[in-house]
């Protein structure tokens, strides 16, 4: 036995080592020196789950994911800092400068650089600084007013893609019809806008959006991929086979079509065609994200190329660790992953600025198998948006027991559990029900109205969810399934309407 055996044995038991955070952030400081980035990643994560109001653990994280090109990470990461943390550590201006830079975003990039500047004139980044701020000048010489403009441009629209991927439809709406009223013609926003209120459920708003940009745009290759997308969703199986054989016979030349082409026959199961555009991607040396080599993975191993399947995995796996057992040849894996599987998107509509979003994340944290990382972490700890209503709900989620919430709570709550018994996984065109619901939930908590027969409102919410999607679904059906009278149903669903004008 070593030496520290006799003190172990005067007491008669065993000290536990409980790691802090500054434990993991020495142990991240220490891989990034050796330049194991993946590590230091992993062991910076963990100290800023242990401290998440310290700036220098998430800005020496920051710094790890530029290291690893994970940029936009890195910026969300450093206006954080800036932001809720401390907005006097000038550094991070330079750390976003640079970032911005590499992007391509010079108007940003300048801003922040010229920021450092002025706030650290004798700062450790000044030389670099400077140095940046004359390679930007010279990148931008003649460009004038036309790239800047580009660059916000750019960003909204990446900002609106990522709340989309993330089932932040009412904001990615409002950052999106922005853009339209300020640049009419960028046909890319209005298909996302499509998208997004597809999600939200309102869908003749949706093909309104899809038939104009068509009109106006023929031929848009966006629009005609989105139409099939929406189609095969409502099960429009007519429409489904016109619109495959009118796209079939398309031959983009962009690698920006071409993907948008391959990942639209992944997703509604047409895989030789997908296959064949993904893998022509591939082969010309086409970086894409984590989307690209998931479905270009999927149809390689729907088409029999199990083992190409495989070994493209390999790379969804270092961009989205999180679909780990999602593999099409687990069987073991579940059909479809929903919302309620993705730690990251739970997290960011926990920082939405509309509280059925909010409310919608408290009740995916109840379903989650990471529910204790989410409760600890900075989104929830740190989150001064939670109302009193939301942080009732949140304890209550927390304890699991009927004792610790009033009835209102409770009962909202076991609605959404009877919406989840027959709406599950939580994909993006579910979202827009459990959306609906806890917009009613917040409306319903202003007006002091009564939660009782929880099946009746579940039945109603579902009977106005399927209306407000053109979907043809009778009364009598809704109240059956819920087990619950069409009178009784009728009752609840001019309720609902009552909170929702």
């Amino acid at each position: 036995m070593g030496k520290d055996s006799k003190a172990r044995h005067q007491k008669g038991m065993l000290l536990s080592f409980i790691p802090t955070g500054e434990y993991y952030f020495s142990k991240g400081i220490k891989a990034f020196q050796s330049r194991d980035f993946q590590k230091a990643k992993k062991y910076l994560l963990r100290a800023m789950q242990l401290e998440p109001g310290e700036p220098m653990i998430a800005c020496q994280l920051a710094i790890v994911y530029t290291e690893l090109g994970e940029y936009q990470n890195s910026n969300r990461l450093l206006h954080f800092i800036l932001e809720e943390l401390d907005e006097e550590m000038a550094e991070c201006h330079y750390f976003l400068a640079n970032n911005y830079a590499h992007l391509g975003f010079f108007k940003d990039a300048c801003h922040h650089a010229k920021l450092y500047l002025e706030l650290d004139q004798d700062g450790e980044f000044t030389e670099d600084a400077e140095d940046l701020l004359s390679l930007l000048n010279l990148e931008s010489e003649g460009l004038g007013e036309e790239l800047y403009e580009e660059d916000d441009l750019i960003i909204k629209q990446e900002q609106a893609r990522e709340l989309l991927e993330s089932g932040h439809f009412p904001k990615a709406i409002e950052i999106l019809n922005g853009v339209i009223k300020e640049y009419p013609e960028y046909w890319s926003a209005y298909n996302n806008l499509a998208l997004a209120y597809f999600y939200l459920g309102e869908i003749k708003k949706a093909e309104e959006i899809l038939n104009n940009v068509l009109r106006l745009n023929p031929g848009n290759l966006h629009a005609l991929c989105n139409k099939l997308v929406f189609s095969y969703y409502q099960s429009r199986t007519k429409e489904v086979k016109k619109m495959k054989e009118v796209l079939a016979k398309i031959k983009p030349l962009s690698s920006e079509h071409q993907f948008k082409l391959g990942a639209t026959f992944a997703l509604i199961g047409e895989y030789e065609l997908a296959y064949f555009w993904l893998k022509k991607l591939y082969k010309q040396g086409y970086d894409g994200d984590g989307g690209f080599y998931y479905w270009l993975s999927i149809s390689s191993y729907y088409t029999g190329r199990e083992q190409a399947g495989r070994n493209i995995w390999k790379r969804v796996l270092e961009l989205n660790p999180e679909k780990a057992g999602l593999e099409p040849w687990n069987e073991e894996r579940p059909s479809v992953s929903g919302f309620e599987d993705h730690i990251a998107s739970i997290l960011k509509k926990y920082e939405s600025d509309y509280i059925e979003e909010r409310l919608f994340a408290i009740f995916l944290t109840s379903l989650s198998g990471q529910k204790d990382e989410i409760l600890f972490s900075r989104q929830v700890v740190s989150n001064s948006k939670l109302s009193k209503l939301e942080q009732e709900y949140l304890y209550f989620i927390k304890k699991m027991d009927e004792h610790s919430c009033g009835q209102f709570i409770r009962m909202g709550h076991e609605t959404a559990q009877v919406l989840y018994e027959i709406h599950q996984p939580i994909g993006t065109k579910q979202a827009g029900l459990y959306l609906l619901w806890f917009s009613v939930f917040a409306e319903a908590a202003k007006s002091n109205i009564r939660l009782k027969n929880t099946k009746a409102w579940a039945g109603a919410i579902e009977y106005i969810w399927h209306k407000l999607r053109d979907e043809k679904e009778s009364q009598q059906s809704i109240a059956s399934q819920y087990g619950v009278s069409p009178s009784t149903l009728q009752k609840y669903i001019k309720l609902v309407y009552s909170c929702l004008r």
